[in-house]
């Protein structure tokens, strides 16, 4: 026999993927009358190894493999994304370790050093992604350092400039000081914080600030123009008494205040907080730049210049107490401090020049395209949180001021010509020298935000590949829910601003995997699950499995090793099945040697065997066949639909339920060598996207097979006899309900009595299903079968038949009682008031099964107690 008695895939899954890779299979290929699809892998980050987040890349694998099988032209384009600031990090923490920092280098070696540790990370995540079965078309790896995406991101950096949409200005930005660079809004987090609120006396005014070492940038105080409070004071200049003497400031109204917050009174830090700058831009005050870059204060700070803003706070506040300048102070201020969430680091805003993309012009087609469903979004409510953030985006900062990254293509002149434009746009030093003279220019240190060329992705990698023409716009982007307003939606207005047309057709968003509790990993709770320490366990198959099924779209989906491992048990059962068959084949063929050495790929033994369209001879055979069809059905639109998660679980029920519990055990009574055969080949097909190792292990243990199970095409709708198929259905009721009664009743040599011929006719398999013995008889007798449209009673007493009859009075009762308190819940109008919608939704769907299943329990009894 070929197949082993267990199924252990580290025996099979590294040769399985060489075989599809020496077969050229995740090259574009199919049909080119039909439709292309493409998907463009959501480059990860090229700075460590895989987690669980990248495992959900089994979703574009799921899908690729998918069209593929349908015989579309279908390329999965990978990719890797050298991540800013994110590996700049990363590589820090490494020199750490040796005692050394980026400031020991010059600013080429340590470009080139985290160049060479991010080329071996990339290398080890991409034997990983293999490891995990992806099947991309390798050939066209891409990189976001690569020179043609460079030049193609600097070609876009160009035009923009041109069409008068970027710009360099000053602007208040999230500044790191650890990073000594600016950051967008998405990159910050906040962590709450209890802190101090010292009520300064300003005055005539006593306000609340938790930033007192930013005074000595403050160029107002602001009030709310309704507060009466302070109505006299508006439009004046107050004098104010300082710790570095006595200075004057402005009172405006603004109905940014609170009146409600502290005293109803604020200072205005116009350099140091965000909502300070725009009061400031709305009422022209200074700005004063109190810390600097190095996160240290400035020399406008006087004796305190050079200390750290905490050592600042501290001395600050003491001093000011000493003085007199201190009201009081709140010991427990509860608020939300940002920090960026790369490093940690407390985030503090500054006031710096920057190059700057205004956004208006490219958020208007994004947003239609969106609200016109030219691109969908999956799930269906993540569109409007979609548009809301585009309607409200503001001018996106591009530079960031680290060393790894795309340098900006910018020339500045370094002397006095005014003759000469103050910057160049260019990559070539020689066009620079060329302009301004040798010795009169000086490059840009900058580079860009990693999002604005990673932005440029989908359409970027296509141009360099060549294969723009056939596979742009892709099909679908699928990426976590997370990076959604960050990328997704940049990619669309680049997308369109610099090909006319949308990146993607469909935008899928995954949740994010967490633990068994729905809690998220993190390294901190000690929750965080290694995908590949599980395929080590389990195999790759129950992983996938297990990341697919039960996660429906936008929707977070546990992970655990206990359901990774009830699908390694899933897959042994797949395996069990398919060594049965083979071996029925082995024993109806003998000519045929299935434990012999083969060439993959290739038929062996002459085609001696090959199974012919399946010609159905029994009622399982009209049955099986009718599951196989409705589950391709239903399996393809849920695929379709973006439902990996119902497509999974209709395959997984239609082995473990339909085609292990009852078709082999009925093909034990007799069935169809070539239905066995042929459902296991449906199964296979059906199943292979989502385990495509094991699948493409068994269909190459099949002689018969000239061909690859991920080249092969996917299964078409055959229709059966429904009558029969629908007649063995029935017979599975009986079945089904004489075990449960069996069991229930604790029979001893069970008898069923029936007139009905079907069942008479089928009493062979009904005996071997259910371990009862058919006896004919024109009267019925003892307690009547109730699920089933045919008749046939089990023969038992009296008592049995009261016994029965209470146990479904209780049911009945039961489910009667669980409907009401449910209802009632619901027309609680605190319940109502207060739960979520899926709580309610819950209770609404408890009514609707409890009333079905009393109906049902009503009319079992009433058949028996008609008898």
């Amino acid at each position: 026999m070929a197949l082993s008695k267990t199924y252990n895939p580290s025996e099979h899954e590294a040769d399985i993927y060489k075989l599809w890779e020496n077969a050229g299979a995740f090259k574009p290929a199919g049909d080119p009358k039909k439709e292309p699809f493409s998907i463009i892998l959501p480059p990860p980050n090229a700075n460590g190894s895989l987690h669980t987040g990248h495992a959900m890349y089994t979703v574009e694998d799921i899908l690729t493999r998918y069209h593929r099988m349908k015989g579309q032209p279908t390329l999965w384009l990978p990719g890797t994304d050298h991540a800013g600031i994110e590996t700049q990090v990363v590589f820090e923490r490494e020199l750490a370790k040796d005692g050394k920092s980026r400031f020991d280098f010059s600013r080429e070696e340590f470009y080139q050093r985290t160049w060479d540790f991010t080329m071996k990370n990339q290398q080890n995540m991409l034997n990983q992604m293999k490891q995990l079965g992806f099947s991309m078309d390798w050939s066209k790896l891409k990189f976001t350092l690569d020179s043609d995406i460079i030049e193609i991101v600097y070609s876009t950096f160009k035009q923009m400039h041109d069409d008068g949409l970027i710009y360099r200005g000053e602007r208040i930005v999230n500044w790191c000081p650890h990073c000594r660079a600016a950051f967008a809004d998405i990159e910050v987090k906040y962590q709450e914080r209890i802190d101090p609120l010292y009520y300064l006396k300003y005055g005539p005014f006593v306000l609340a600030t938790a930033r007192p070492e930013t005074k000595f940038g403050d160029t107002a105080v602001a009030v709310n123009s309704k507060d009466e409070r302070y109505t006299q004071y508006v439009g004046k200049e107050i004098e104010v008494e300082g710790l570095l003497g006595k200075f004057k400031i402005k009172v405006i109204a603004d109905n940014y205040v609170d009146p409600d917050f502290g005293t109803g009174v604020i200072k205005v830090t116009p350099a140091h907080d965000p909502n300070d700058w725009e009061i400031g831009l709305r009422h022209g005050l200074e700005i004063k730049q109190v810390i600097g870059t190095d996160g240290r204060l400035t020399d406008i700070a006087g004796k305190y210049a050079g200390m750290t803003v905490d050592d600042a706070r501290t001395q600050v506040a003491h001093d000011l107490e000493e003085r007199g300048l201190i009201d009081h102070i709140e010991m427990d201020y509860k608020h939300n401090v940002a920090v960026h969430d790369r490093c940690g680091t407390v985030i503090e805003p500054l006031v710096t020049e920057q190059w700057w993309v205004k956004v208006e012009s490219l958020t208007g087609p994004a947003i239609k395209a969106i609200e016109s469903d030219e691109i969908r979004i999956i799930p269906a409510h993540a569109k409007r949180p979609t548009l809301e953030w585009l309607k409200n985006l503001r001018d996106w900062n591009i530079s960031r001021q680290i060393v790894w990254g795309i340098r900006i293509p910018v020339f500045y002149r370094a002397d006095d010509d005014e003759t000469k434009r103050p910057y160049l746009i260019t990559s070539n030093e020689t066009e620079a020298e060329k302009y301004y003279g040798k010795g009169n220019y000086e490059a840009e240190i900058d580079t860009f935000d990693t999002w604005f060329s990673s932005s440029q992705w989908p359409f970027a990698t296509l141009q360099t590949t060549g294969d723009f023409d056939q596979f742009y716009p892709t099909s679908v982007l699928d990426t976590g829910r997370d990076i959604r307003d960050i990328w997704v939606t940049r990619m669309i207005m680049m997308g369109l601003y610099r090909t006319g047309k949308v990146p993607f057709r469909t935008v899928y968003l995954h949740g994010m995997v967490t633990d068994e509790y729905g809690k998220k990993m993190s390294k901190s709770k000690g929750n965080v699950i290694n995908p590949l320490e599980l395929t080590a366990k389990y195999g790759t198959d129950a992983l996938r499995l297990a990341l697919t099924i039960g996660i429906s779209p936008g929707n977070d989906g546990e992970l655990s090793d206990r359901k990774v491992a009830g699908y390694r048990n899933f897959c042994n059962k797949l395996w069990n099945v398919a060594r049965f068959i083979l071996n029925k084949v082995s024993d109806c063929h003998p000519e045929l040697d299935l434990g012999s050495d083969s060439i993959p790929g290739q038929a062996r033994n002459d085609n001696k065997y090959s199974p012919a369209t399946p010609d159905p001879q029994s009622l399982a055979d009209q049955w099986i066949l009718s599951r196989l069809s409705e589950t391709t059905t239903s399996a393809t639109a849920a695929i379709d639909k973006f439902d990996f998660s119902a497509a999974g679980q209709a395959v997984y029920s239609l082995l473990w339920d339909d085609f292990a519990d009852w078709y082999i055990e009925a093909s034990k009574v007799g069935t169809t060598l070539d239905v066995l055969v042929y459902g296991l080949e449906t199964i296979l097909k059906l199943l292979h996207p989502f385990a495509p190792f094991i699948t493409e292990t068994i269909w190459q243990e099949m002689p018969w097979h000239k061909d690859y199970l991920i080249t092969s095409t996917w299964p078409t709708v055959d229709k059966a006899d429904q009558k029969s198929a629908d007649l063995f259905e029935q017979i599975r009721l009986v079945v089904l309900e004489t075990r449960s009664l069996i069991c229930d009743l604790g029979l001893v040599k069970p008898r069923l009595v029936t007139s009905d011929q079907d069942i008479v006719d089928q009493s062979v398999l009904i005996a071997k299903l259910s371990g009862a013995l058919v006896e004919q008889s024109k009267e019925g007798r003892g307690l009547p079968l109730t699920t089933a449209k045919l008749s046939a009673w089990l023969d038992i007493d009296a008592d049995k038949i009261a016994q029965r009859l209470d146990d479904l009075k209780k049911q009945k009762q039961f489910q009667a009682s669980r409907g009401e308190r449910a209802s009632q819940l619901l027309k609680n109008s605190g319940f109502s008031g207060k739960a979520s919608a899926e709580a309610k939704q819950l209770q609404t769907e408890i009514v609707a099964e409890a009333k079905l299943l009393t109906q049902r329990l009503d009319e079992q009894i009433a058949k028996i107690a008609g008898h």
